[in-house]
């Protein structure tokens, strides 16, 4: 099975910095493709949305929430996804969620993957 394991939440305060991280590991990883990978979050009360996205090929994409303040990063070696997030504010509060999409074993199939997530909350 593949398990991605995030780590790097907690409290701070408005206009302060939070790194977020999220390792991949399980059956045949390293060694699986590993294609998009991401970041969502959820807030209290609201629906998920997708925050940061980074493509196989390092193509970035992010929500118009968080652009200019939050940076997306992988690091294919350590089968790891990054989100440092810079200058937080209180809507920024929210449990986050790292994603990948993943080939299977052979190469012929892929599938998606969830962290089970972390919190963030932001205090004014």
């Amino acid at each position: 099975q593949v398990q991605l394991v995030e780590s790097g939440g907690g409290l701070v305060q408005a206009g302060e910095s939070l790194t977020l991280s999220c390792k991949i590991t399980g059956r045949g990883i390293p060694g699986r493709g590993i294609n998009a990978m991401g970041w969502d979050r959820q807030a209290p009360g609201k629906q998920r949305e997708l925050v940061a996205h980074i493509s196989g090929g390092g193509r970035k994409s992010y929500a118009d929430s968080v652009k200019g303040r939050f940076t997306v990063s992988r690091d294919n070696a350590k089968n790891t996804v990054i989100l440092q997030m810079n200058s937080l504010k209180r809507e920024d509060t929210a449990v986050y969620y790292c994603y990948a999409n993943i080939d299977d074993e052979y190469g012929v199939d892929y599938s998606d993957y969830w962290g089970q997530g972390t919190q963030v909350t932001v205090s004014s």
